[in-house]
């Protein structure tokens, strides 16, 4: 089996550990920045959705921050936002190299994406819920969690679902400025050394691991839909 494998994959073979590291990394980057990100974007998207004008905790001025805020850094191209934050990234993380210094600017680049996509969940929501449970003098809070959050689960494991699948992508576009990670792998690899046998296997562990990331949330949004 062995042998097989090194007569199809020579270069995968000889670079096995550093393949599985690479591999490592980049789950590393998708667990830690998914899991701030999904944090910080549910906070931004539930602020949008309940201070947005005619809603319960209706606030223009604030909502109008917020919501240019998310539209601005969603504007900016990944690229340009890894660079922009390397200063905050080196003050909160110590380093701009790694997968430590790649949990900043990943964190930028997913929230605002995130954070529309728990908007845009939220507003799918009966506003006849939300006004039944006024009638029976809901506090905000309990609204917030009764209501929207409990009966939106299935949009947002959508939602979440599409966001990491996206900060996949920015993991190996963050790779390639020093973050490490499959990214790092395929172009140091695969591209400066045309191993085409590299990139092949990247591109299927991806996948793979697309696939596993679509399966669970498919899993989820199936269990969670009324």
């Amino acid at each position: 089996m062995r042998e097989t494998l090194v007569n199809w994959l020579p270069h995968v073979m000889e670079r096995l550990p550093d393949l599985w590291e690479a591999l490592a990394d980049t789950l590393l980057m998708v667990l830690w920045s998914g899991a701030v990100s999904f944090l910080l974007g549910m906070l931004l998207g539930v602020l949008l959705t309940v201070t947005r004008p005619g809603n319960i905790l209706e606030n223009r001025p604030l909502y109008q921050i917020v919501d240019k805020a998310v539209s601005l850094f969603r504007s900016i191209p990944f690229i340009i936002l890894l660079t922009w934050v390397m200063p905050l990234s080196r003050t909160l993380m110590g380093t701009t190299l790694y997968v430590r210094g790649a949990i900043v600017p990943l964190v930028f680049g997913s929230v605002p994406f995130f954070s529309r996509q728990v908007e845009s969940a939220l507003a799918e929501l009966d506003r006849g819920l939300v006004e039944a449970a006024l009638s029976m003098g809901s506090s905000p809070w309990e609204i917030i969690f009764r209501v929207y959050l409990r009966e939106s689960v299935a949009a947002i494991a959508r939602g979440t679902t599409i966001t990491l699948v996206s900060l996949l992508n920015l993991t190996a576009m963050a790779g390639v400025v020093g973050a490490g990670g499959l990214g790092d792998f395929a172009v140091r690899y695969g591209h400066d050394r045309n191993w085409a046998d590299v990139t092949n296997v990247t591109v299927v562990l991806l996948v793979v691991i697309v696939c596993i990331i679509e399966f669970i949330g498919g899993r989820v949004v199936r269990k969670t839909t009324h």
